[in-house]
């Protein structure tokens, strides 16, 4: 099986995945995205010892591509979230109701 995650990162558990790639269940994977990636991939960390244990190990994988979030990075998505946005503030002056508010009482605490 190919798994690619090119979403979120918290979507996947990580150390699941590790084990799966080790047993053969996943012949390949690709990420997009890794849970801690700010700590990783914005700043050049080449004299650094990475301290993330299991992104260090899916690393060692030959069958294992992590990219540093750049799947938005592709002219229809760019343009997908400017008429989104723009949709959004339109809405919004206009006095209309938006389909992409949220509201305080839905954000868990």
């Amino acid at each position: 099986m190919k798994f690619y995650n090119t979403s979120r990162g918290q979507l996947i558990d990580t150390k699941a995945v590790t084990k799966a790639l080790k047993s053969g269940i996943i012949g390949y994977l690709g990420l997009d995205v890794y849970e801690q990636e700010t700590d990783l991939f914005f700043e050049d960390l080449s004299n650094h010892v990475i301290q993330d244990d299991v992104f260090q190990r899916l690393l060692t994988f030959p069958n294992v591509l992590i990219t540093g979030h750049q799947a938005f990075f592709t002219e229809e998505a760019l343009k997908n979230i400017a008429e989104t946005t723009i949709g959004n503030i339109t809405d919004f002056e206009q006095g209309r109701p938006c389909p992409n508010r949220i509201d305080l009482d839905q954000v868990k605490k």
